[in-house]
């Protein structure tokens, strides 16, 4: 029991990188089995550079749609901006810092996916080998009939040895693409994070303890929620099977429930740890906090608005 109370903190504790651990792993495996299996260059001039930039950006792009589907901020940014309240979405500069930091973890499983197509090779290979300007490249100083048998190089069909040697040279660009690609996504992770981390408005034993209060704040919240839940359903089957009216039940109004789920901006002012937090400390009932002046979108705080109910166990 104490193996497995040791197992829980630890996801609690580094449940956002292990998400994205897993994330690329996953997709690590996927591309490789879609390589192995599924992946058949036609070896055809006409098909061979739509084929293989099919299985090397579709798939990419699919995996970045799924992420910002799968993003509890994206649908706070609905929620936000929906077409009834397009009022309350703030300025189009906050709206665009937001969309560009959904997009950064979005672009995570895609670019695992590319970086790992490219080390391995065959996507490349066969997209390449039906270029005509790669073939105009590569086919320099070599058999003439080279262009015409390059796109048969991936399928090994190609009767000039010097021409099926290009494969090697194909094999070659692509990986090296693909270590670039690794290489300048780890590069600007670092710039972005430590310029993040420098234009933090709070310290790093608050971000701490920011974290912290945010998951405490989400088990209570599912807790709460599901025994408010229980307990209004439990009074509306009653009355139904009884003929009575229900008794009063103290539920959140869809106003109330709009305004904790809007994004979450900083102020100086207010320094609140989510807007359930910044809700229930508001100075007037009839205020709104979705927009206050002073209020801004700080990238290294995007974590408040990943929390969901769903996102963490309960109690």
């Amino acid at each position: 029991m104490e193996k497995f109370r040791a197992v829980l903190d630890l996801h609690l504790k580094h449940h956002s990188a292990l998400g994205y651990g897993l994330v690329t792993l996953l997709t690590a495996g996927g591309e490789r089995i879609f390589s192995a299996v599924v992946f058949q260059c036609p070896c055809s001039a006409a098909w061979n550079l739509p084929y293989g930039l099919v299985f090397l950006l579709v798939p990419a792009l699919a995996l970045f749609l799924l992420g910002y589907v799968l993003s509890a901020r994206t649908w706070r940014l609905v929620t936000g901006c929906g077409c009834r309240a397009r009022a309350s979405c703030g300025s189009g500069l906050r709206g665009s810092l937001v969309c560009a930091q959904l997009s950064a973890a979005a672009a995570l499983a895609p670019l695992t996916w590319v970086a790992v197509a490219l080390l391995g090779g065959a996507f490349y290979e066969c997209a390449a080998s039906g270029s005509a300007v790669l073939a105009q490249r590569l086919c320099l100083d070599r058999d003439h009939n080279c262009a015409a048998e390059l796109p048969l190089v991936p399928c090994h069909e190609a009767k000039a040895s010097d021409v099926q040697d290009l494969l090697k040279d194909l094999k070659a660009q692509s990986q090296v693409l693909g270590w670039i690609l690794i290489a300048a996504v780890i590069i600007i992770l670092l710039i972005f994070t430590c310029i993040s981390r420098c234009l933090s408005p709070v310290s790093f034993l608050q971000l701490k303890f920011w974290k912290i209060y945010l998951e405490q704040e989400q088990q209570i919240l599912k807790s709460k929620a599901t025994e408010h839940a229980t307990e209004l359903a439990k009074e509306n089957v009653k009355c139904f099977f009884e003929g009575s009216h229900p008794k009063e039940c103290n539920t959140p109004s869809v106003k109330e429930w709009q305004q904790i789920s809007s994004l979450y901006t900083f102020n100086q002012k207010g320094p609140y740890y989510s807007m359930l937090h910044k809700y229930v400390n508001r100075k007037e009932k009839t205020h709104s906090i979705r927009s206050t002046e002073g209020d801004t979108v700080i990238p290294v705080l995007g974590f408040v608005d990943s929390s969901s109910i769903n996102s963490t166990p309960g109690l």
